[in-house]
């Protein structure tokens, strides 16, 4: 039953994918996770047992808890979190909840190893255009809000990758790279389990602005446009992917919410 310190499954699924998501904790037993071992799209594993130490990282963050079934462990940590004046949810129904409703979970162990701060690391080519810009939307908005991504010269990404334990993407011969007609953004939307309409139609613009298909997508030759020139605004790369991000939060927006509206400006009547 809804509550001032419960989310539902369906409000919390309109949250995720946007600028201003809570922070996701999942705190399942480790048999529960075993047996269902995906992630709600954003959430980090923690554990209930030691929630006063990793609750310090979370000051001025709305936080939503989730366990198995919405039950003792998330209500518990959320009202430790709330001792703390940190603003705390549950997941209505808890992770159960959101699998019954057929919502997208993204398969652990597709996420990168973690480092000594928590965060996935990335690496790929420098000057991002499209691809290297779109992916890391994608993983900051939809699997590691706290993802670091080095821009490197292209020759040096698989040793960057060795040495500093980072995944590679979007470069020959790595697994988050292109597939046949399928770019990197395509890849990460399907092996990351996040296939719905919205993020579908996004990957179609995407590809067709990253391969040169602009027929694919009539809204491509705008993404196009608008990353080619924030290529020329921007020397420092990840400058760029912070002018990046608002320009993907909007289009996924169109696709999620507003593909069906229209501008009717001028209103082309007939004029007496």
């Amino acid at each position: 039953m809804s509550s001032y310190t419960s989310i539902s499954p369906d409000k919390l699924s309109r949250l995720i994918g946007t600028a201003h998501a809570p922070v996701l904790i999942d705190v399942r037993l480790d048999e529960d996770f075993a047996a269902d071992p995906r992630l709600i799209p954003g959430a980090r594993r923690r554990s209930h047992l030691d929630v006063e130490d990793w609750a310090q990282g979370l000051a001025g963050r709305s936080v939503v808890v989730i366990c198995q079934k919405g039950q003792k462990l998330s209500e518990g940590t959320a009202a430790w979190l709330r001792h703390g004046n940190i603003a705390a949810e549950t997941l209505e129904g808890g992770h159960a909840a959101w699998r019954e409703a057929g919502l997208p979970t993204v398969p652990a162990d597709k996420v990168p190893q973690r480092d000594g701060r928590g965060r996935t690391v990335w690496v790929t080519r420098e000057r991002p255009k499209i691809d290297r810009i779109a992916c890391p939307w994608l993983i900051r908005r939809f699997v590691d809000p706290t993802a670091v991504f080095l821009f490197v010269a292209s020759p040096e990404v698989e040793a960057v990758a060795e040495r500093f334990n980072a995944a590679p993407f979007d470069i020959e011969n790595v697994f988050w790279s292109h597939r046949g007609e399928l770019c990197t953004f395509d890849v990460m939307v399907k092996e990351f389990g996040l296939s719905t309409p919205a993020l579908e139609r996004l990957a179609t613009m995407v590809r067709a602005a990253d391969t040169a298909r602009l027929d694919l997508s009539p809204e491509a030759p705008g993404l196009l446009a608008a990353s080619l020139g924030l290529s020329r605004m921007y020397d420092d790369d990840l400058r760029q992917l912070d002018a990046g991000l608002p320009l993907y939060d909007a289009f996924y927006r169109w696709c999620r919410d507003a593909t069906k509206e229209t501008h009717n400006w001028p209103t082309n009547k007939v004029k007496p």
